[in-house]
């Protein structure tokens, strides 16, 4: 089972949306900055929202963002 997941810093400025098979592993990764990146830089570190799901939803919702941006 997947879960497509959104998380975001403390001051709620930044959004990460990703896709995991073990959420509760990935948000520990995120909050204790396990792997350099994206997410370590902008220190991700808050879970505001999941759900079971697929790549094709992660794409979605990152799409939406985009867009979203753009306007």
């Amino acid at each position: 089972m997947y879960y497509v997941y959104i998380m975001t810093n403390f001051s709620n400025s930044v959004l990460y949306t990703g896709v995991t098979n073990s959420l509760i592993c990935r948000v520990f990764e995120h909050k204790n900055k396990v792997t350099k990146g994206f997410t370590s830089k902008y220190s991700i570190n808050k879970l505001v929202y999941f759900e079971h799901g697929v790549i094709a939803r992660e794409k979605q919702i990152k799409q939406d963002q985009e867009e979203k941006k753009l306007n």
